[in-house]
Parts: structure tokens; sequence; C-alpha cells
């Protein structure tokens, strides 16, 4: 039988028709006309990016109080500084940081004949490095971790109360253990450093207030009304060359929080130095720092 006859142009519309039936069933291109890599997950990985922080950077911490504010919490005795010392006082010393748009600080002292007052502020600028994770829930993780630290009661729970004022309750002698050494009448070593000493008391050890006001006005607590969240912690510290009052006030606002210090130190171990002043002023300042960072 004579053999058919090979025709190519057959050939090539049977290969088109084949390649045009694959297509159909491939479900359509892999390529976004937009220029996208066609992945369904892009858009909602996009949206479930955690926001930024209010602060992108951090202001100057030594300015950040009113020089009047300075001047009420670093009392004199009575004689007057010179214009130089005076200013050198209210200036401070600025902390020095290695990123001055992530952490700054602050400190100020002022020494009298009857103990010195030191007055420090950390400021912190949280940044997460988590997709999943705010820069102002990372702040509030680190906040937490300090209101834990500090034993802060939650609102509603009952708190020891801070050691009562010399009329209360006068103090007597160091308790024994205390063993700080080779520190000045303002409570620092010999190399100028600040000394805490120890605690005087635990919370176990204070005396309790009526239960009619547990824990007392003035006792540690949950602080409303100042940045986002807030608390203010008091601790009577006993050392070998006096006593100190440490009032510490944290607050976050945004992503950035406030740790403000205040203390005085008393060389006359009879005469305790006052909760309700140094509160007052401790948080009159950090209300003060607050309406400054929101402006």
């Amino acid at each position: 039988m004579p053999r058919k006859s090979f025709v190519p142009g057959a050939a090539l519309l049977v290969t088109a028709a084949l390649a045009a039936g694959l297509t159909g069933c491939s479900g359509g291109s892999t390529t976004d006309p937009s220029g996208g890599d066609g992945k369904g997950g892009d858009a909602t990985a996009a949206s479930q990016s955690a926001q930024p922080g209010r602060y992108q950077t951090l202001p100057e911490p030594c300015t950040l109080p009113a020089r009047s504010t300075l001047r009420d919490m670093l009392p004199g005795d009575g004689q007057q500084p010179s214009q130089a010392d005076a200013e050198k006082i209210l200036a401070g010393r600025a902390d020095i940081t290695y990123d001055t748009d992530r952490r700054v600080g602050c400190q100020w002292a002022r020494e009298t004949t009857a103990g010195t007052r030191h007055l420090t502020l950390d400021i912190q600028r949280v940044v997460s490095y988590d997709a999943a994770v705010s820069d102002d829930d990372r702040a509030q993780q680190l906040y937490s971790d300090k209101e834990k630290a500090a034993k802060i009661p939650s609102a509603g729970t009952e708190a020891a109360s801070p050691s009562t004022s010399p009329k209360d309750q006068p103090s007597g002698q160091p308790k024994p253990g205390d063993s700080a050494t080779g520190k000045d009448a303002g409570g620092k070593k010999a190399d100028g450093s600040a000394d805490k000493g120890s605690p005087s008391a635990s919370p176990s050890d204070t005396p309790s207030a009526p239960a009619s006001n547990p824990g007392g006005p003035l006792a540690p607590r949950v602080l409303d009304g100042l940045g986002d969240v807030g608390f203010l912690n008091d601790q009577l510290i006993t050392a070998d060359s006096g006593v100190h009052r440490d009032i510490t006030v944290v607050f976050r606002t945004s992503n950035v929080i406030v740790t403000l210090t205040y203390d005085q130190w008393s060389t006359d171990k009879t005469r305790l130095p006052e909760s309700q002043e140094l509160q007052d002023k401790a948080r009159s300042l950090a209300g003060e720092l607050a309406d400054r960072l929101s402006e």
C-alpha cells in the first residue's frame, strides 16, 4: 500500500490545541498583573503588621523639669549659694548613653547640713522587633515587669503602709546586719557613688493601717491619671551614716517609659524624711513630665 504523506500544518494545529487545553486546566497564571508575586498571604501579612509607637525620638532630659520645680525639690538650708553653684545644681548632669533616641537620663543633687536630696530621671523609648507586637504593647510588657518587681499591689488589694513619720514612730539605731561603711553625711561612698543601704523593714514588719483604710493613702500604689499607666513606690532605708527615703514613680505613655526617683538623706536617725512631702513633689513632677511629653 502507498504510504500517507506527512502534513506539517496539521501537526502544528494539534500541538496548539493541546497547549490551550493544558493552560485552561492550570487555573491561570501565577503572575499578578500589578507586578506582585501572586501569593495570597501578602495583603493579610501587611494588614497584621503592628503599629509603631507615637515617639520616634526623645527630648533632652535635663531641660524637661521646670526650674521652679527643681528649686522646690532641691531646697537649701537657708544659705544662699552663688549664682554659679545654683546654676550647676539646676542644670543637672546628663547620663551617658549609647543611643539618645532610645534612652536618656539626668541627675540632680543638693547637699545641705541636714543631708542630701537626689533626683534622677530615666526615659526609655521602646521599640518592638516583633511584627506581631506593637511598640506600645512591648512597652506595656516592660512596664508590667517593673510594677511586679516593685511588688505594687493591684487596685483594691491591701498594701503595707510606708514607715510612719518621726512624730509617730521615732527611728532608733540601724538594725543589726546593716554594714554600710565608708560613706559621708550625704549617704555617699568614698568613691562618690550613692549607697542605698538596706531596707529598714519588710512590708510584713511595717505597722499596718486600720482595716478601714488598707495600706493607707501613702502606701505603694497604682496611680490613676498619669500617662497610660503608672505607679508609686515608697521605701525607707537605713544605713550607718543615716536614713533615707526613696520615692519612685514609673509611668508609661505610648512607647515611652519614664522612671523618676526622688530621695532624701537624713543624718539624724531620729528624724525620718516625710513621705507626704516627698511623694507630693515626685507625683507633681511626674505629671509635669507627662504633660511635656504629650506636647
